[in-house]
């Protein structure tokens, strides 16, 4: 019962057609269909019908990210927990979304947007499910290419309170902590729902800002495939390839065309529901972030304004 995984991010452009064209030709996702405001895409091993949304707007940034859940009823139970614990829910019709049911919006002690859903139009992916191939025809793998959408990263000023949500309602589990020296004050939380380090995460922050969406992508050579793809295309790049403390994964940041960060993130550990949470306290938040540089760089400490 519940939520089973991280399902989309809807992003805020302020151009549409230019955003496409980075998302499908540089990123490599497939467009799966539009509306008067939105384009819906998919990664290549995906099967729903998209993970992320792209919104025309006046300015960057996430209107929501999504989770789908198991049941239907699960809708239902998960409203009624939320209300008890004191957060805004409005409930969405079907269609809403292009290929979706019903939804539930939910707004988090930090000021972001969550939604739960269901039903959502069933895609596939290029080599099927019988005696599928492991990878699709090269052509179809454009630009970086991700498996899929892995994670957003968020800021909010009560990191307490969106942990105790995300634990005590939607049944997620801590995989990692940032604590300040003194142990007194949480400032950074890593939350997971399937075995990945994390399908969300907090920092301490502005509230309702998004600091960044991750893709997925196989290896340490993938991220410098990546730095590569990027140069040649003249993408900021924020943070060239390097190793995080926090999840052991591989990494590297940029921005597209609104301004949006962007990751591609590779590896990391696997976690269980036995997993015991990691800590690591402000002092040590450098080496924790960038492992190899051990300190943080002053743009990354900034997520949209």
């Amino acid at each position: 019962m519940g939520v089973i995984r991280l399902g989309r991010v809807e992003l805020r452009v302020m151009d549409l057609e230019k955003s496409v064209d980075y998302y499908t030709r540089i990123i490599g996702l497939e467009e799966t269909g539009r509306d008067e405001e939105r384009v819906y895409l998919k990664a290549w091993d995906e099967y729903d019908h998209h993970s992320v949304i792209l919104q025309q707007a006046d300015s960057a940034g996430m209107d929501h990210f999504g989770f789908k859940v198991k049941r239907l009823e699960d809708l239902d139970e998960l409203e009624k927990k939320a209300e008890y614990f004191g957060v805004f829910t409005n409930r969405l019709s079907y269609g809403t979304r292009l290929g979706e049911g019903q939804a539930v919006r939910l707004e988090l002690p930090t000021g972001h947007f969550v939604e739960l859903y269901h039903e959502i139009e069933h895609l596939g992916t290029p080599m099927g499910t019988l005696n599928p191939h492991p990878f699709p025809e090269p052509e179809i793998l454009r630009g970086i290419a991700p498996h899929r959408l892995d994670h957003v990263l968020l800021t909010g000023d009560d990191i307490e309170a969106v942990t105790r949500f995300f634990i005590d309602i939607l049944d997620f589990r801590q995989s990692e902590k940032i604590m300040t020296v003194d142990g007194e004050m949480m400032i950074g939380s890593f939350l997971f729902k399937t075995n990945t380090a994390h399908d969300v995460a907090f920092i301490k922050g502005p509230d309702a800002k998004l600091h960044h969406a991750a893709f997925f992508v196989d290896n340490w050579y993938d991220v410098l495939k990546a730095a590569d793809i990027l140069t040649r295309n003249e993408v900021p790049i924020e943070v060239t390839p390097t190793r995080h403390g926090i999840s052991r994964g591989e990494t590297i940041y940029f921005f597209d065309p609104s301004g949006n960060r962007n990751e591609a993130f590779a590896s990391g550990y696997m976690t269980y529901a036995d997993f015991p949470t990691i800590t690591w306290t402000e002092d040590k938040i450098g080496q924790g972030i960038f492992y190899h540089r051990r300190a943080l760089i002053e743009s990354f400490q900034k997520a949209l304004t």
